[in-house]
């Protein structure tokens, strides 16, 4: 993605703001950036932060900072593994400019490991010699990564700096507008505000099925700011794969811009070799150990896996349902202590070598369960923001009634609130869930598909759905 796409997709100015910036460039020369700001002063103080955010594409070959013998090894394995022929389709792969491409690729000539094979269609194709076959299938014995070049863990451990969660502002409105599904009071909006805006690990707790989680995962659309992510980490000669297409999503151009008359002007590129992406959303629950929280080797590829949290730096880790894990909370938390403190983690690589991450993610801690049963006073004093989700009000149970049944198509009225709200608190006893409305109309639903009649509510099928609530209890 090229900088005027990527400008539009992070919605900071509009295609035909790029291409009147483009046509001024066109007239007096210089960078994009600089005509866009020239061009749009009111918007000058976000361009210009974008701009100094975004990862500059390396010049040479010393700039991407690995040495030029394991970026030749790379692309080599590259070349074998996948069948590649032209420096194109080398550059797609390794993310670098064509121009270092252009030097590995002599490099490889000068070793006897490639070898030119012609042009067709004016391009010029290659091919690995003997030689280069041999030095590849070595290469791959150690490690099977054929991903795009890494970058350096000092490259990478100054990106996440300056990526920390509490550099975006968060305000009341951009809460409210995360939070439109939701029934929540600006008193709730209040309280959660200051945690977001310091990036500071956070408790939610309160009983079940009151929109823990939801609320949590709404918090992705919060923050705006577009944060980069590379492919691969090499450490101590060693990779660590971080981008993850099932975690994060990248951003991509919402149309094809290449058809614009001034396309030859626009070549100012960030470095292939990070993902642009909104600040990614980790979420993990019973299923987390420690083992997920340290370096994954895999001993038959020869590389490694960064841990889930690695992964949602620069961003948000949920813990969900948190005391419900295999691992005993206490044990947890220990794991958490350091990070949470110093804002530092360290993980160790299987040849024994520590090394050390900033750890620059808001942590958030979800649990129905109470918090004084699962961390002592320490670990809690260590949790600056304590969030309490309770039971709706019932005017708030009522009115997410009211907005359920309507995207139903259900008939919902005073009658059959007082019904529904009389037979959960005093037929089964049960405390005002948020989660209540959702699964009742759901279960009329079922029952009047499955007697063929349009659905509605009566006191059968409201006494079905009730008893598949919540089991019967002994009086």
């Amino acid at each position: 993605m090229l900088l005027g796409e990527f400008l539009v997709v992070a919605k900071l100015v509009t295609s035909d703001e790029i291409n009147q910036a483009l046509r001024l460039q066109q007239e007096r020369g210089g960078r994009l950036g600089d005509n866009l700001i020239a061009l749009l002063p009111e918007k000058a103080t976000a361009i210009r932060a974008f701009l100094e955010r975004m990862p500059d594409e390396p010049k040479s070959i010393q700039d991407v900072g690995i040495h030029p013998s394991e970026l030749l090894t790379l692309l080599l394995k590259q070349i074998y593994s996948l069948r590649l022929e032209t420096p194109l389709q080398f550059a797609d792969k390794i993310k670098l400019p064509p121009h270092i491409v252009d030097e590995l690729v002599q490099m490889g000539i000068a070793r006897n490991l490639l070898a030119a094979l012609g042009t067709m269609q004016n391009t010029m194709r290659y091919e690995l010699s003997e030689q280069g076959r041999l030095w590849a299938q070595e290469a791959l014995k150690s490690s099977q990564y054929l991903g795009p070049a890494p970058v350096t863990l000092e490259q990478f451990c100054a990106r996440v700096k300056l990526q920390k969660v509490n550099s975006d502002t968060i305000t009341f409105e951009q809460i409210r507008a995360a939070l439109a599904g939701y029934e929540v009071t600006d008193d709730f909006i209040n309280r959660i505000g200051p945690a977001l805006n310091a990036g500071r690990s956070l408790l939610m707790y309160g009983p079940p099925g009151n929109g823990k989680t939801s609320v949590a995962l709404s918090f992705a659309n919060v923050f705006n700011t577009i944060i980069y992510m590379p492919h691969a980490v090499v450490i101590e000669g060693q990779i660590m794969r971080v981008f993850d297409p099932s975690l994060h999503a990248p951003l991509t151009p919402e149309s094809d811009q290449r058809d614009s008359p001034f396309t030859s002007l626009r070549r100012e590129a960030f470095d292939a070799r990070w993902v642009p992406m909104r600040r990614p959303f980790v979420v993990t629950g019973g299923e987390l150990t420690l083992e997920m929280l340290d370096l994954n080797y895999d001993h038959a590829s020869g590389f490694y896996e960064a841990p889930l949290h690695i992964k949602a730096l620069g961003g948000c880790f949920v813990i969900d349902d948190f005391g419900r894990q295999i691992v005993p909370p206490a044990v947890l938390l220990n794991r958490w202590i350091v990070p949470m403190e110093s804002h530092v983690d360290y993980l160790k690589l299987h040849t024994g070598k520590s090394f050390s991450i900033p750890f620059e993610s808001l942590v958030i801690f979800s649990t129905n369960l109470n918090p004084n049963d699962l961390m002592d006073a320490a670990f809690l004093r260590r949790l600056p923001y304590k969030i309490e989700i309770g039971a709706p009000s019932k005017q708030t149970y009522r009115s997410i009634f009211e907005k359920v049944c309507s995207s139903a198509g259900l008939e919902f009225n005073d009658t059959i609130f007082e019904v529904i709200l009389h037979k959960v608190t005093h037929e089964k006893r049960l405390e005002l869930a948020a989660f209540h409305a959702r699964f009742i109309v759901d279960q009329v639903l079922a029952i009047s598909r499955f007697l063929s009649r349009p659905p509605r509510f009566d006191l059968f099928a409201i006494d079905y759905a009730l008893n598949n609530l919540a089991v019967n209890t002994p009086k």
